[in-house]
């Protein structure tokens, strides 16, 4: 028998870090197992592919934030598989808030909010905001539901492109990944909207992405919305939250 043959002999292939996503519920357990142990898994979601890590470890959130090469001034988002599980993580939602989620989740909207502060969230400096979205993906949806709220961000290092296939986030993100889940190209389209309800209950605009300025004043007549970002031109992005997920 040859080296190649054998498992654990020098010369063995590399184990792939490629996960296939046809089982769907095989997917998820196999990415739970690596969430649990404390590692990150990039997962597709309706956005760019995302890296993620439990979001109530502390450890596997600083393994995400070394694997993007980003500090702890950019803290990641935090995906969950329902509205329940994002008003259980924030406090103090304003009505206005509770009027986007019903309306635009699951989907590419990103929602900063109040930190419940009894949890255990140390997502990095986050001045004790949280931002929640639910992404309107099978697969990372799927996850979440076995996981529990993930921290995700982009699955690129920053400052490169975002990764659109499983292929392209391990490129960037190699062995820093424990498990790669592959569910073919991402959409092309941009990153989520991002609405702050810290800052004011009436929502104001941190970031222009898949849902646009006249989609949320029809739900929010009221909606702050910068100069700048009143224009489709120029609209990604956002201070603190760059390029997520």
């Amino acid at each position: 028998m040859s080296s190649t043959d054998r498992p654990g002999v020098p010369g063995d292939p590399a184990p792939s870090r490629i996960l296939p996503t046809d089982d769907v519920g095989e997917a998820a357990a196999r990415a739970r197992r690596l969430i649990v142990a404390g590692k990150c898994v990039v997962l597709p979601t309706d956005t760019v592919y995302g890296i993620a890590a439990d979001a109530f470890d502390a450890e596997a959130v600083q393994r995400l934030l070394d694997a993007k090469g980003r500090g702890r001034d950019m803290p990641p988002p935090v995906l969950v598989a329902d509205p329940e599980v994002a008003m259980a993580l924030a406090s103090d939602v304003p009505p206005a808030a509770r009027e986007l989620m019903e309306r635009f989740w699951p989907g590419p909207l990103t929602l900063v909010l109040t930190a419940q502060r009894s949890l255990r969230l140390d997502l990095g400096d986050a001045d004790g905001t949280v931002a929640i979205r639910i992404p309107d993906h099978e697969i990372a949806r799927a996850v979440l539901r076995v996981t529990g709220p993930l921290a995700v961000s982009s699955a690129n290092k920053t400052g490169q492109p975002a990764a659109r296939t499983a292929q392209e986030a391990e490129l960037q993100l190699g062995l820093s990944v424990a498990g790669y889940l592959d569910a073919g190209r991402s959409s092309d389209g941009p990153s989520s909207t991002i609405v702050d309800f810290v800052s004011t209950p009436d929502g104001a605009l941190l970031r222009v992405g898949g849902i646009g300025v006249e989609e949320l004043r029809e739900v929010l007549p009221a909606l702050h919305v910068p100069p700048e970002l009143a224009q489709p031109e120029g609209t990604e992005s956002a201070k603190g939250r760059p390029n997520d997920a």
